[in-house]
């Protein structure tokens, strides 16, 4: 099964949809992952927090699909924004995942209170300049960071990983992002499996459309233009995930889910702004 692609600014192409492996370890993680590719994933994202790169490396060797094929994600945790241990913290991604090089790596949270991010980045500038990563970017940052980042390096990342679903559409950031050529990645889309898809708005969509509530939210982040990164351990699912492009939702449906925003809508609380990770 095909995807859409997007082309980032420095020109590398990442599909529309691609694979979450947070929770995915173990050979049960392994299946799951050989699972995604073999059903038609090539972008696939994982962290170093996530503990799992060596389970997703495994999964590409077992996978018919060959290397190049994939786009490849990984994350930078905060505990590892000085420069130096940036740059360990990336080999030691790539050692663990036995590959040569990331496709995207990202930043992983702003974590303002240190203030270290800028440092972190330049980092990741260096790691692109030296082959271990082909694109860069950043996830959960805030237009203040972004800010910073441009005016202190020069350099803005080619992609923003943010939570992004119906209670939390996250309008405003979307559109600095279109202003300064950066793509929006949203992760959990779904909500986390936390009951958004049972929401009347969306049951009533599905029905209407006959796609699953799941296809529906999945349609309405491609029409806004970001990419999305859904997990699941159902092939089932899976594929279901990846069948958004042959309806289209109308501007008043697409209204309708705007609609279910809210300022307070994130998942768990965790505001860039205050919220800290290691």
């Amino acid at each position: 099964m095909e995807t859409e692609n997007i082309r980032l600014r420095d020109g590398l192409e990442i599909p529309v949809i691609g694979f979450g492996t947070v929770f995915l370890k173990g050979s049960e993680g392994v299946l799951a992952i050989r699972s995604a590719i073999e059903d038609g994933y090539r972008l696939i994202d994982s962290a170093y927090n996530y503990e799992n790169e060596g389970t997703l490396g495994e999964a590409i060797r077992q996978s018919p699909v060959g290397r190049e094929e994939l786009i490849i994600t990984s994350k930078l945790p905060g505990r590892y924004h000085d420069y130096d241990e940036a740059l360990k913290a990336i080999e030691e991604s790539l050692y663990r995942a036995q590959l040569d090089y990331f496709d995207l790596y990202l930043i992983h949270w702003p974590n303002p209170k240190e203030g270290k991010y800028v440092e972190a980045w330049k980092a990741l500038i260096e790691a692109k300049n030296r082959g271990l990563v082909r694109s860069i970017g950043v996830s959960n940052f805030l237009a203040e960071h972004l800010e910073r980042l441009d005016k202190e390096t020069g350099e803005l990342p080619v992609i923003n990983q943010i939570e992004m679903h119906p209670f939390f559409n996250q309008a405003s950031q979307r559109k600095w992002h279109e202003e300064h050529g950066i793509v929006t990645e949203a992760w959990s889309p779904l909500f986390r499996g936390r009951g958004m898809l049972s929401h009347e708005t969306l049951l009533a969509l599905s029905e209407q459309y006959g796609k699953t509530p799941a296809q529906i939210v999945l349609r309405w982040h491609h029409q806004h233009g970001a990419v999305t990164i859904p997990r699941s351990s159902s092939p089932e699912r899976q594929r279901e995930n990846l069948s958004i492009f042959d309806f289209e939702l109308s501007g008043e449906d697409m209204g309708k889910i705007d609609g279910l925003s809210s300022p307070d809508g994130r998942i768990d609380g965790q505001d860039p702004a205050v919220y800290q990770e290691f």
